[in-house]
């Protein structure tokens, strides 16, 4: 069985490690954990590898946040991937700081990157991975702090929080979102 895994986030170094960035972040932690590397070809940078007797596609889209569903319009069809084998990762300003929620279907909570994969493959029907970045900004600011860096605390937590998002990747390619979200929400 094929899965398109999907990190989001915005290209160019001013966006690197930012909160917005953590799709990538967790992606290119993955990637390492599984000693491959990405390459880039159209919409953005793929990696490619076996889990088990699955076989994953890891995209970083090039599109910039608010037009990942190109991308993943794009790879969906280019490797004839299932909608149910879709996962998508992205932050989440609802949850707490490194708080994990995984979810087979949903709305796309305010995040335009979900949005607009949701109106390109015409469904909100595909699995997500929320990461949490936490909300701790002023009325008005929701932008800035999107696009901002981790503090220090965060830093240091990263690495342990990133290998459980990386763990609930693989338990939902492998067992399924059912399974996922049973043993890595709340998580």
């Amino acid at each position: 069985m094929k899965y398109l895994i999907v990190g989001l986030g915005n290209i160019g170094s001013e966006y690197q490690d930012t909160r917005h960035n953590i799709g990538f972040t967790v992606l290119d932690a993955f990637a390492q954990a599984s000693n491959i590397s990405f390459t880039t070809q159209r919409y953005g940078d793929v990696a490619e590898m076996r889990l088990k007797n699955q076989q994953l596609v890891l995209l970083k889209p090039s599109t910039y946040m608010n037009l990942s569903g190109e991308a993943v319009r794009y790879w969906k069809q280019k490797e004839n991937i299932q909608l149910e084998n879709i996962l998508v990762v992205v932050d989440d300003i609802a949850l707490p700081f490194g708080a994990i929620r995984i979810k087979p279907k949903g709305s796309d909570g305010g995040h335009n990157g979900l949005k607009n994969i949701a109106q390109l493959l015409q469904t909100p029907n595909f699995a997500r991975l929320r990461f949490g970045v936490g909300n701790d900004f002023p009325q008005g600011g929701q932008i800035d702090y999107v696009l901002g860096h981790f503090d220090a605390e965060q830093r240091t937590a990263m690495p342990e929080r990133v290998s459980i998002a990386v763990d609930a990747i693989k338990a939902f390619c492998l067992s399924g979102a059912a399974f996922a979200m049973n043993n890595f929400n709340n998580k």
